[in-house]
């Protein structure tokens, strides 16, 4: 690859002017040295340092995002709507995935740090691990002292700039859609207990549980996938034959569900209901097509994008943007038979 130097030798003039040229610097130069500079990067195809010129630069450029898994819809949602802001803007992005593992958020922090990244992004769920949080906390603290900005997506213990997705609210409007069509016996296909997300998504089904005064005995807790949702149902069925509806606390493994029900010969919404949350893309395309509780996914992302670069909140007090959800009914959902 053609360096910075290879490019001042072909032109006939120093690296200093030559970095002037290329960087589009206010110093004048005569034309006839630019021409000559332009001249030697095209037949070079010289392509300039971004590391180097960041530092160069008072400006940082590229944007960390860490998330679970980019594979999941919901997060390739969330990605499509940061992507879009952050290429307005002219700025690059870097996807992290952790994997939902919490010491791997860990070391993507400092490697976006020692990447000189203008701002991170979290758009995963917050973890209850105490001793991660603190360390999370630490390793953000320090990075924000040295000028990075942090934008959070849901809950996470940590002072910052938050867009937060009405998951609690969500679990209540998912929780009343069944009950008010008259289901008992419902099961709950809940996430990993160790996510934030789950926890808030459960509290609202909870809630409306008391207010409509109905039991919600039923739990079972998976991946947030669609592999685990089939599991999570089969078990669900096996313990309690009876039930009549089945709530899902994503799309992912809402989908499973209907999978698992198909392959055991039990008709959705006839025999049982099946309900999602979030809305991804594919829930009006499978059969029957979901009912489940919208979240704007991709807007969320924008969201958090546009607070990540917007420097006017620099040195103020964290602002915190609450994003809310909606039913939509769709053809999973009945009466109980």
């Amino acid at each position: 690859m053609a360096t910075l130097a290879d490019v001042a030798r072909r032109a006939g003039v120093s690296q200093a002017t030559a970095s002037r040229i290329i960087n589009g610097s206010a110093k004048p130069v005569t034309e006839r040295l630019r021409v000559r500079v332009l001249a030697a990067v095209e037949e070079l195809q010289y392509v300039p340092n971004a590391h180097a010129q960041s530092l160069a630069r008072s400006q940082r450029s590229a944007i960390g995002v860490i998330v679970h898994d980019v594979s999941d819809p919901y997060f390739a949602e969330i990605t499509r709507g940061l992507q879009r802001v952050a290429t307005e803007h002219g700025r690059l992005v870097i996807i992290c995935n952790s994997y939902r593992h919490p010491e791997r958020e860990l070391e993507y922090v400092e490697l976006l740090r020692a990447q000189q990244a203008a701002a991170i992004i979290l758009a995963g769920s917050g973890y209850h691990d105490a001793q991660f949080t603190r360390s999370l906390n630490s390793k953000l603290q320090v990075y924000e002292r040295t000028g990075g900005r942090v934008t959070v997506i849901g809950r996470h213990q940590h002072a910052s700039d938050a867009v937060m997705p009405a998951n609690e609210s969500g679990g209540y409007l998912l929780g009343a859609e069944l009950f008010r069509l008259g289901h008992r016996e419902i099961g709950v296909i809940a996430g990993p207990r160790l996510l934030t997300t789950t926890t808030d998504r459960l509290a609202g089904l909870r809630r409306a549980a008391r207010d409509y005064s109905r039991p919600l005995r039923h739990v079972a807790y998976a991946d947030f996938d669609r592999d685990g949702g089939a599991a999570a149902a089969a078990s669900l069925l096996a313990q309690r034959p009876q039930l009549t509806a089945i709530a899902a606390l994503n799309d992912s493994m809402a989908i499973g569900a209907l999978a698992y029900l198909r392959s055991a010969k039990i008709e959705v919404p006839a025999q049982i209901s099946v309900i999602g949350f979030d809305d991804m893309p594919i829930a009006r395309d499978v059969t029957p097509a979901l009912t489940t509780v919208r979240l704007p996914l991709a807007e969320i992302g924008a969201r958090a994008m546009t607070m990540a670069l917007d420097d006017s909140l620099r040195d103020r007090p964290p602002r915190i943007e609450e994003i809310g959800c909606e039913i939509v009914r769709r053809e999973s959902t009945a009466p109980p038979p």
